[in-house]
């Protein structure tokens, strides 16, 4: 029984890839009624004090472009133990991205600002989600806490979740 107990204090952090989509750049001033005021920095703040308050590091990451997000989830592979995605647009139209998030078979906690399903109905549908463990939607920068939350359950089971 001695080899399975954990040396306290040995266990090493796992590290969550936080991917943001397109347009997510402009948040705060990009359609503030539907998105709120808040920047993707402030986010990304929020994120990276709940994450280390959880026992998570995170690598916040944005971009516009899809094959930047694709390689950034193969990278993920060696790097990360799950991923935290808010695909924006890229949710309803990249196979690539779903196929990418496939290979690496990392846990995938998928987010939205906004909730997709009282928006247009080319938003109801996510490729994402397929692959997703979970989506969460309409809580606006909450939903990335959330995520982390859930995230944390995914990379670290056996471990206290009163944090």
């Amino acid at each position: 029984m001695q080899g399975s107990r954990r040396r306290a204090g040995k266990r090493s952090t796992p590290n969550v890839l936080v991917l943001n989509g397109p347009n997510l750049n402009l948040l705060g001033s990009r359609e503030p009624q539907i998105y709120g005021l808040a920047t993707l920095a402030d986010i990304e703040s929020a994120c990276r004090t709940h994450a280390k308050a959880i026992g998570l590091a995170i690598d916040f990451r944005q971009s516009n472009h899809e094959g930047e997000l694709v390689t950034w989830v193969q990278e993920a592979r060696e790097r990360a133990a799950g991923i935290l995605v808010n695909p924006a647009a890229f949710g309803h139209t990249s196979v690539a991205l779903y196929d990418a998030l496939v290979a690496v078979t990392l846990p995938v906690v998928e987010v939205h600002l906004s909730n997709i399903f009282r928006r247009e109905q080319f938003r109801h549908h996510s490729y994402v989600s397929l692959i997703a463990k979970g989506v969460i939607c309409g809580f606006g920068p909450q939903g990335y806490l959330l995520g982390l939350d859930a995230m944390r359950r995914l990379v670290l089971p056996d471990e206290d979740t009163r944090a």
